[in-house]
């Protein structure tokens, strides 16, 4: 078996043009492949939906070597709410701040180099304005959870995550597969 690693996030969005854009112009991320589908997803991977849906697969890279975001779309929902548990993403680019200027998408610097932005649907992106020093400039997907000690138990010993940092009075956990994930 080859190295483990996360592969991709599943959004939900509701309004194609604008998620496509956001994710191809001001991610600078590259569509990988997209599939229709007629008839709901019998596995309940993609909700309560039962009509015609589509995904798009958008990333940096193939998705064999890089982290994806895989942009599901329901035929006739609009939007959709958000529930507790996706944070946000941060990606390590400098370009990708500086495109967010240029079109004028809403950025909030939270730290010193590092601004909030969200995508259309209100899914959180935290751009790291650096130099992206490699190819995929995924730095980490931020999951909230009701209960750290079973959910880093449920990640490490089912998924084989390796726990970097943990701290029980902030309620906050470092997990990876890898020193480079």
């Amino acid at each position: 078996m080859g190295a483990r690693r996360a592969l991709h996030f599943v959004f939900k969005v509701g309004d194609r043009a604008r998620t496509a854009r956001f994710y191809r112009e001001l991610l600078g991320m590259s569509v990988l492949r997209h599939e229709e589908f007629e008839e709901g997803c019998k596995a309940s991977c993609n909700g309560p939906y039962d009509g015609k849906w589509s995904k798009t697969m958008v990333g940096y890279g193939p998705e064999d070597n890089h982290f994806v975001a895989e942009l599901t779309y329901n035929y006739g929902i609009g939007e959709y709410r958000l529930g507790n548990d996706f944070l946000g993403i941060t990606l390590v680019s400098s370009q990708a701040v500086s495109n967010a200027k240029k079109m004028g998408w809403p950025l909030k610097e939270v730290t010193a180099g590092v601004f909030e932005t969200e995508a259309p649907g209100g899914y959180k992106f935290y751009l790291e304005d650096k130099e992206q020093k490699k190819e995929d400039p995924v730095l980490k997907v931020t999951l909230g959870v009701s209960d750290l000690h079973k959910s880093v138990n449920y990640w490490s010993h089912l998924l084989g995550m390796k726990v970097y940092e943990k701290d029980e009075e902030k309620q906050r956990a470092l997990l990876g597969y890898a020193d480079n994930q």
